[in-house]
């Protein structure tokens, strides 16, 4: 699976649960032009998601944690232009036992289903 069917498979998992979703949402604000791979609204809930398929051979957990700040930025910046709250969730091909970082809710992608089942016990856990 490319890195591109990945996000495709991870928006398709939100559209099945009833989100409405948006495909690599691009914006730009006065820091420049950033990328969303998946936004994912219901229930007043804006989630945005940044898909990660990393390889066996990386150093996944160091890298995870600096997508995870970048995502938070990208986040904190595209809720100012929503003039609306948005959850930061970074979906993870491989399950690196991270499931918060610098504000990101980082979920592997074999417990997606279970974080959007569950997904207000998850964001009272993690402070949301």
């Amino acid at each position: 699976m490319r890195w591109q069917d990945f996000e495709e498979f991870v928006q398709e998992i939100f559209n099945k649960h009833g989100y409405e979703t948006q495909f690599r949402v691009v914006f730009r604000d006065e820091e420049g032009k950033s990328e969303i791979d998946v936004i994912a609204e219901k229930f007043g809930k804006i989630i945005a998601i940044d898909a990660k398929k990393y390889s066996e051979g990386w150093y996944r957990v160091s890298a995870l944690k600096s997508q995870a700040r970048k995502h938070f930025n990208r986040c904190r910046r595209f809720s100012r232009l929503k003039r609306s709250d948005v959850i930061p969730v970074i979906v993870s091909f491989i399950d690196d036992s991270l499931f918060l970082h610098s504000g990101c809710i980082v979920i592997p992608i074999d417990r997606l289903n279970d974080f959007i089942l569950n997904i207000d016990t998850y964001l009272a856990e993690f402070e949301f």
